[in-house]
């Protein structure tokens, strides 16, 4: 056996905290990367979930006036025809419409009957009436939303 000398302890606990110091710095450091890599994973599905809104938006935007369309085509059909089994179809396509934006969470602005709100309508004309508020008397264009966010304003007619 072998003696030991007075220094050795004292050397080997100077390795032990350098170590201990490295350990605890590769640690600090792992830990920061892990971070980083889930804050860029977050980042990417905030990015991919705006992305998805935007491109969302911009199609139903596209179509807006192909549904118009339609409403406006069926409000002047004349009443000999009503019945008809095209006309019928034609109602169809425009319930399925409604149903695939309603789908993906694209909702109509309420109009008639509601209070005047400038976030939601667009007034185009005003008319006098008996109260001390305004509120929509009709609809001249229907009015959209994607969550938060306006498609389009209803175009509406206001009684103030």
């Amino acid at each position: 056996m072998s003696k030991k000398q007075p220094g050795d302890i004292s050397q080997k606990s100077e390795e032990v905290q350098v170590l201990e110091q490295q350990i605890a710095d590769l640690t600090d450091a792992l830990q920061r990367e892990r971070a980083d890599a889930m804050n860029v994973r977050r980042r990417s599905e905030e990015e991919k979930a705006k992305m998805s809104g935007f491109y969302k938006s911009a199609v139903v935007r596209e179509l807006l006036p192909t549904i118009d369309n339609f409403e406006r085509a069926l409000k002047h059909v004349p009443k000999d025809l009503e019945k008809n089994d095209y006309i019928k179809g034609i109602q169809g396509v425009v319930k399925q419409f409604e149903d695939a934006l309603a789908k993906i969470g694209v909702q109509r602005i309420k109009t008639v009957g509601e209070l005047f709100d400038p976030n939601l309508h667009e007034a185009v004309a005003m008319e006098e009436g008996e109260g001390d508020q305004e509120v929509v008397s009709e609809e001249l264009q229907s009015g959209y939303t994607l969550g938060d966010e306006v498609l389009r304003h209803a175009m509406v007619k206001v009684t103030t």
